[in-house]
């Protein structure tokens, strides 16, 4: 037997194996703590220790988390594969962002980064297409690919919905995409819109002779989740879109599995990250809710604007590195930059995030003076010029409908 106190929980010499989840917190130790006192109540905490001193066997004494670095106010804690269950991105996530969020020996604590070991990461399916969704589903791999927001948010009838679409579709753009917040309501039901968005959707590939597709919003229950995506595949989809945060990553996994069974391409919309990642000394980064979601295995998923657009935004370029990374074999995330943007921001956003992402333009389409068909015109060719190495400027001269959008939203290009 040995015993197990806080202050066991803090081996500056130990060396992490490969085979140890290593995560990275910011810590402000309560104010009559001292760090090391802190970081190992921290890594207690998030492992198999408790308030009290315990005797145990030396075989639980190995399953025990260690703080190994401490650097200023980072703090860096290796856990034991075996504190894990295969496959279990809720149980990971009630250990190395459960209970630690609330201790009193810490004033504020963030989960910062996490270094996955492949024997954790094995275990987790990864995305089915990631970025590749570019070339499979569009033949788009010279380009960015494209969705847009019919807005208002809510409210639009399923014709309205649809016909929106439409004209996005037949102006250039490639996807069609649900608002977080509309599932299925009584102005616009669920599998109505599935089957009127996906034959207008038809209709436009047959007028423009590009691919097509609708980012439909799923999110529910976990039971009508996947009754939803069995629903959107026989109407011959090949997305859904899931809240992935506000819905839960048990929710999520059961939704990847299904999609496997049914070929189907998953686009996860971060609606409440803000209330995890917003505070930079509290909570849990975007960054590590970005590796949550491609171990549990969504498509695309939403990463920023580079802090061009409307919303709050952390480390954009790094996240999306990171999506892209190696890890043991892991299908790599195509990033979605949405938030405020409009044609003017576009070879701005493309020089700082490349052209491997989706582009998500709402009230840059929308309201456009000559409305949305123009609005995804201009969208395009914002896009085509700076592909072409073209100046904006010169290129909207031959080209009205960016050239009005630019008069009402300006340039931001790159000079």
């Amino acid at each position: 037997m040995v015993s197990i106190e806080y202050e066991d929980f803090l081996d500056l010499e130990y060396k992490p194996n490969e085979t140890d989840l290593i995560c990275e917190f910011y810590v402000e130790p309560a104010k009559d703590m001292s760090m090391e006192d802190a970081a190992g109540r921290v890594a207690s905490e998030s492992s198999n220790g408790t308030w009290s001193g315990l005797e145990v066997d030396e075989r639980i004494r190995e399953m025990s988390a260690t703080t190994f670095s401490i650097e200023d106010n980072i703090i860096r804690i290796a856990y034991p594969e075996t504190l894990f269950e295969p496959n279990s991105m809720p149980q990971i996530l009630s250990c190395i962002a459960g209970n630690i969020m609330g201790m009193k020996a810490v004033d504020r604590i963030r989960l910062r980064d996490c270094v996955w070991p492949e024997s954790i990461v094995k275990d987790f399916p990864g995305p089915q297409y990631g970025s590749s969704v570019r070339k499979k589903i569009f033949d788009a791999e010279d380009r960015p690919i494209t969705a847009t927001v019919p807005k208002p948010k809510v409210g639009l009838t399923t014709e309205q919905h649809a016909k929106i679409g439409y004209e996005a579709w037949t102006g250039g753009i490639d996807l069609l995409k649900d608002d977080e917040n509309l599932t299925d309501q009584s102005f616009n039901r669920f599998k109505d819109r599935v089957k009127e968005s996906l034959k207008m959707r038809d209709k436009a590939e047959n007028e423009t002779g590009e691919k097509k597709s609708y980012l439909i919003n799923i999110t529910g229950d976990t039971e009508t989740m996947l009754d939803r995506a069995e629903f959107v595949a026989e109407q011959n989809g090949e997305y859904v879109m899931v809240d992935i945060i506000t819905a839960g990553w048990a929710s999520l996994q059961s939704v990847r599995k299904k999609c496997e069974e049914l070929g189907l391409a998953i686009h996860a919309h971060r609606a409440m990250h803000a209330a995890f990642d917003r505070l930079d000394q509290h909570g849990v980064s975007m960054r590590c809710i970005a590796q949550f979601a491609r171990l549990c295995g969504v498509d695309q998923i939403h990463t920023g604007t580079a802090n061009l657009g409307k919303l709050e935004n952390e480390d954009t370029i790094g996240i999306n590195d990171w999506l892209r990374s190696d890890l043991y074999g892991l299908n790599d995330v195509l990033p979605v930059a949405s938030g405020g943007l409009h044609p003017g921001i576009l070879p701005k956003l493309l020089d700082i995030l490349g052209q491997n992402i989706c582009i998500q333009v709402g009230g840059g389409i929308h309201g456009h003076p000559d409305g949305t068909h123009a609005g995804s015109k201009a969208v395009r060719q914002a896009i085509d010029s700076t592909i072409q190495g073209r100046d904006i400027q010169n290129y909207a001269e031959g080209h009205p409908e960016l050239k009005r959008a630019l008069d009402k939203w300006g340039d931001m290009s790159p000079r």
